[in-house]
């Protein structure tokens, strides 16, 4: 995993993980990234300093801080799994429901093709992937 400091256009920064370090510009150029803070989507690397271990830092200290964010990122799972609603793959046709008017705004998590978040970011509205939501799915 490569993590990237990124920034947007309004100069938010923020970092964000990457199997391999083409993944940041197929992603990138298929507009998948977005800023959390602004939702833009236009993102370019920031300058960033390389994550070296101090010397005397054991793998055991790096795994320990793996397993952190392993925890951190369940809890986030287990608070969108008790308070959003499930909407399972109708995900796209609920969010543009609600952010239409046609339905009332509301919580909600699921399932949904790439292509159809970018279409959802590019139409205004506010997505974002949530990693292990259903262990079943593979991205």
């Amino acid at each position: 995993m490569i993590k990237y400091s990124l920034k947007c256009n309004k100069d938010h920064v923020f970092e964000a993980w990457f199997s391999v370090s083409s993944s940041f510009e197929k992603q990138n150029k298929k507009k998948l990234i977005s800023c959390p803070s602004c939702g833009s989507l236009r993102i370019e690397k920031s300058i960033m300093a390389p994550n070296i271990s101090p010397k005397g830092q054991s793998s055991k200290e790096s795994i320990q801080k793996k397993d952190n964010v392993e925890v951190l990122l369940n809890k986030a799972r287990k608070n969108i799994e008790a308070n959003f609603d499930y909407v399972g793959d109708k995900f796209a046709d609920e969010a543009r429901s609600m952010h239409y008017g046609e339905k009332d705004e509301r919580e909600i998590y699921g399932e949904t093709t790439i292509e159809d978040a970018v279409e959802l970011i590019e139409e205004g509205i506010n997505v974002h992937p949530v990693p292990g939501i259903n262990p079943k799915l593979k991205n």
